[in-house]
């Protein structure tokens, strides 16, 4: 009853700041007067418009599907050698340097290297996207792998338990968290990293529009696309993430 309560608490606290975004917004907007800064109607106006003559649908679904395929696969190599690097001092000692370097490279730098040495296509995109969240993932389940409870471990060894099961039962739920917190900090990263991508060399996708957009100053389309992918990137947080949060969290109560 107690936990249920709060969830309700917490939802009506988004809505009022979300309605109290809005008037802000909408108040500063009048206060402007100015093309530069459209009231939050005039931009869910531009979205009714976009998504009706399917530019918003074409685009947008370029984008998800592109965000999709880079953030799947900066997560699976990203936390298999996260977990190789937590679990053995000589391999972390070995790549640890190249992972700081890694993840001091400016973003934009591995975008314009992969395009000129792959070319201006779907491949390099996604890589370049993938390469930039890869070391944050390796990082996060690095940690995750350090504070493995070892006593659980020998518990299971000490007990003969299958390899395979102590791996999915014992390990893998410590790590639970750690990879929840990626896969969220992820997802926000990636999907703006794909836009600059998109700026740079697509000829489809969000950031490709916006381009076109930034172009001709047309502002109210700029937030138009924008706040509709935030949209679909907050969807995928309450609808899908989150659930899975609670779900994976259940073993600790």
């Amino acid at each position: 009853m107690a936990e249920t309560a709060n969830r309700k608490f917490e939802s009506r606290i988004r809505v009022f700041s979300a309605v109290a975004f809005l008037a802000v917004w909408q108040v500063g907007a009048e206060l402007a007067d100015t093309r530069m800064l459209p009231d939050p109607w005039q931009v869910i106006r531009a979205i009714v418009d976009h998504i009706y003559n399917g530019e918003l649908l074409y685009h947008g679904g370029f984008t998800l599907l592109r965000v999709g395929v880079s953030f799947f696969v900066a997560m699976a190599f990203g936390t298999a050698l996260g977990m190789v690097m937590g679990s053995n001092r000589r391999w972390d000692a070995a790549l640890d340097g190249v992972l700081v370097l890694a993840l001091n490279i400016p973003a934009l730098v591995v975008i314009i290297l992969c395009y000129l040495w792959l070319g201006l296509g779907e491949f390099a995109a996604i890589l370049a996207v993938a390469i930039n969240k890869f070391p944050i993932v390796v990082v996060t389940m690095r940690e995750g792998a350090r504070a493995v409870d070892r006593d659980l471990l020998q518990v299971a060894r000490a007990f003969r338990i299958e390899t395979r099961r102590t791996f999915f039962r014992v390990y893998l739920p410590q790590l639970y968290p750690y990879l929840l917190a990626s896969a969220r900090s992820g997802l926000a990263l990636v999907w703006k990293i794909v836009l600059v991508v998109e700026l740079l060399g697509r000829s489809n996708g969000v950031g490709f529009k916006l381009g076109v957009y930034f172009q001709f100053f047309d502002i109210t389309s700029i937030l138009a696309y924008s706040f509709s992918f935030i949209a679909v990137v907050m969807a995928i947080e309450v609808l899908i993430l989150a659930p899975l949060d609670r779900r994976l969290s259940e073993w600790r109560t």
